[in-house]
This record gives C-alpha cells, structure tokens and sequence, in this order.
C-alpha cells in the first residue's frame, strides 16, 4: 500500500498512537482527536497496523505493544515494590484474596513469595499472578478462566464474573488504568470493569493500588467510585499534596 508519510501524517499518527494509550478507541473519537474525516483515520490505521504499531478491532484499534504485560511490568517498578511493600501488610494470615491481573498486584504475589503466608486461599484474573502464586507455599490459587481482555490479557467476561462469585474473599487486591478524584478508578475496557467488580462483589474490602503516575487522569470505561473503595494504597506517603483530592474521601496508606 502507498501511504502518505510527509510530516503532518507522521505526526498524525503519532497521536493515534497517544490516544490510543490514553484509551481512546473508536474511530470517530480519534478523528475527532485528530481533527480529520474518520477516512483518513481509517487509512492511518491500516498504515499503523501494517507497521505493527497497533492492532484493528471493530469499531477502532488497540496499541499492540504499548500495554501488554511485558511492557507494563516493566514500568515503574520502583513504585510497585513500595506500593507492594504496603499491600502486603494487608494480606491476612489465612481466608481468602483476590488480585486482580494487574503488574502492581503482580509485585503482590512476588512479596508472597518471599514471605510466604500460612493458609491463604488466592483466585486471580491474571495468567502471570496464578503461575507465580501457584509455586507460592501456603497458597491455593484458582485461575477465574474466562476471555483474555484485547487490552490488557486480564481474564474477563462471564465465565471470569461466574467462578468469582463462587467465593467469599476476605480483601481484593486491584489496580486500574487511572484514577480520578471526582470519577474513581477506570479502565480501558468495560469487559475489565466488570471483572474487577464481580470480584469486588463477593470481598468484604477492596483495596485499590495505584502508583502516583495514575493520579488525576481517566479512561473510558468507570469501575469503582470512591466510597466503593476501603484502602487506597499508592507509591507516595499518605499526606502526599497529590493525595489531596482523595483525603477524606478514602483510607490512604
């Protein structure tokens, strides 16, 4: 194919990358983004796809490399290790937990592992968190199944939601893509807020993580208000001036 590739398409496409990781998906928000026809999207897209910078789904696209979990465990992993640090003082000693398929809760189940609990029941989303958790000693692990989300290989989807509730878990463990002071926490896909809230559903306590680069910000798709959130647990120390807009609102550690 015979693309344009002058400066202003280049640094077009750019940005369809940007928005794409800002979570932005569908084909008329990115050319409204753009400021182009969605024709003109449509061409970048297939150009961007054919460099396999992003992948097409119906109605829009996906980055290919940008969030695959590879790539986001390698991202402040500083931060993650503080934060796990925290989250692991809040694992009981026996009961049940869930974590979601996230790197930060991932860091979570690296902690078990040098200090591993006595009897701990764990169900997961995460294919990674399960095979770590599965050599854990003192940890029983279940794998929900399900679909692996396009965004983030989360499991996800009723299956996911049906072998969650299966449960009574003492405290989830959960990250998400932003959150936002006014919004609460969001993900990139609705199919991932569903997961995180069917497992939500059956924990007497939820504690959301998130490093301090997710603060303020927000993706398409709602997952937890703030009053739906019992622990917020973050890389900073609780009295934080980025924390403000949550004091008060949520227990921060």
């Amino acid at each position: 194919m015979t693309e344009d590739v002058n400066v202003d398409s280049q640094a077009r496409r750019a940005s369809i990358v940007t928005a794409l990781r800002e979570g932005v998906q569908r084909v008329d928000e990115l050319a409204h983004w753009c400021g182009v026809s969605t024709m003109t999207i449509r061409r970048d897209l297939q150009a961007l796809e054919e460099q396999n910078k992003i992948r097409r789904v119906r109605g829009g696209a996906i980055p290919v490399d940008a969030w695959s979990f590879e790539h986001r465990l390698g991202r402040t992993v500083a931060a993650k290790q503080v934060i796990a640090g925290k989250l692991r003082s809040l694992v009981p000693a026996t009961g049940g937990i869930g974590l979601d398929g996230s790197t930060t809760v991932h860091q979570l189940a690296l902690a078990l592992g040098d200090r591993a609990p006595r009897d701990i029941t764990a169900v997961t989303t995460g294919l990674e968190t399960f095979h770590q958790l599965n050599r854990t000693p003192g940890v029983r692990v279940y794998s929900t199944g399900g679909t692996a989300d396009v965004h983030t290989g989360s499991l996800v989807g009723p299956i996911a939601a049906l072998t969650a509730r299966q449960f009574a878990l003492h405290t989830f463990f959960a990250s998400a893509t932003y959150l936002d002071g006014t919004l609460g926490s969001t993900e990139f896909t609705a199919d991932e807020a569903a997961a995180k809230q069917a497992m939500a559903g059956v924990a007497r306590r939820t504690v959301l993580a998130v490093d301090s680069s997710k603060l303020g910000k927000h993706a398409v798709a709602k997952c937890f208000a703030l009053d739906e959130i019992d622990i917020l647990v973050t890389d900073l120390p609780p009295g934080a001036a980025e924390l403000a807009d949550y004091v008060g609102k949520v227990e921060i550690l």
